[in-house]
């Protein structure tokens, strides 16, 4: 069947296979019936398949190249339908670009070219499917990672991020004595922060640290005999940097306080000229496309993948990035098309 909106041929099994996923809400923690969908689309092309102790779907196959991508999505309810538009049908619903989109994709080419699969859970929240992964079986050949990038874009490189909360406790006392309590010490600290690493307006922001607040309490204590804080934080950490650097200096504009860290997620820069990337320029190519590198601001699992694996990696998936976790989000099925059809050509590739 032609898709005439594109010139390109409609992938009837892809489309309904994500019509399926995406009909089924999957936020984190509940994956479970996503993955069952996905457990059956195995089963039924005589796939090898389980669940693992976290709620992974795995298919170990060819370990040439492992096809990943998660299940979970953020919370939303955007209701699913397929409209027409000047560039063909649109899928809309929570879930079509972030992830479900090249989740299907993946796992389409995987049954296709026989290549490993696994579609994680937890990605939204701490990555506890991606953990359990890398923790529990060996690296494959390479990696081939499921996030919307557009389907002629390759993302090589992820920031990291480091989390933590600060605290702080002072006595109370009499809002008109001029000593700090807890509360300005934390807004100090923080603004501290901020100033350390306050970049040029002309760097890029992948290249940046981002400090980011996420949520602050604080006030009188129950027993009304001391001030409190807390101000939990976020610091997205460029590739230049380690996030044990980054905390070191955020350590350091310490002067009351505390902080406890809590979670640190290494960033992640792939060269253009591995296998992986060199496969994916040419499956492009040969769909008609302009390669385009990309690095994305934000954190992901191939970070987690990138920790632990040595061997070369990129992230891939029909969609466009700024409809992650938005009210409209939707994917062109074009995308997902083309998209499937460059995964085909890259796991030929690379096996």
């Amino acid at each position: 069947m032609s898709d005439p909106a594109s010139g390109s041929t409609a992938d009837a099994e892809a489309r309904e296979l994500l019509e399926r996923l995406v009909s089924i809400p999957s936020p984190t923690p509940e994956e479970e019936a996503c993955a069952d969908a996905l457990v059956d689309f195995f089963e039924d092309h005589g796939r090898d398949v389980f669940v693992d102790d976290v709620g992974n779907v795995r298919a170990p196959a060819d370990d040439g190249v492992l096809y990943t991508s998660h299940i979970d999505t953020v919370p939303g309810d955007i209701p699913v339908r397929i409209e027409e538009g000047e560039n063909g049908p649109t899928l809309w619903g929570r879930g079509s670009v972030d992830a479900k989109g090249p989740l299907a994709a993946l796992a389409v080419a995987a049954v296709r070219t026989g290549v490993s699969f696994a579609g994680v859970v937890g990605e939204e929240i701490d990555s506890r499917g991606a953990r359990h992964l890398a923790e529990d079986r060996d690296a494959p050949d390479a990696v081939v990672n499921g996030e919307p990038s557009g389907w002629d874009g390759i993302t090589l490189g992820y920031r990291g991020i480091l989390s933590g909360t600060y605290l702080c406790t002072s006595e109370s006392g009499h809002t008109s004595r001029p000593e700090n309590n807890a509360i300005q010490e934390a807004i100090e600290w923080w603004s501290a922060v901020e100033a350390r690493f306050d970049g040029d307006d002309y760097d890029p922001v992948f290249e940046r640290v981002t400090p980011k607040p996420v949520a602050i309490e604080g006030g009188v204590s129950d027993d009304g005999l001391a001030v409190e804080a807390a101000l939990d934080a976020q610091l997205r950490v460029p590739p230049r940097y380690t996030t044990g650097e980054v905390r070191e200096l955020a350590d350091a504009e310490l002067t009351a306080g505390t902080v406890n860290w809590s979670d640190a997620v290494e960033p992640t820069m792939q060269s253009p000229r591995t296998p992986v990337a060199r496969a994916f320029r040419v499956a492009i190519r040969q769909a008609g496309g302009d390669p385009r590198l990309l690095r994305k601001t934000g954190t992901a699992d191939m970070n987690i993948y990138a920790g632990v694996w040595s061997c070369p990696m990129a992230t891939y998936g029909p969609g466009d990035s700024d409809l992650d976790h938005a009210p409209n989000e939707h994917l062109e099925l074009r995308e997902l098309d083309r998209a499937a059809a460059v995964l085909e050509t890259v796991a030929a590739e690379l096996t």
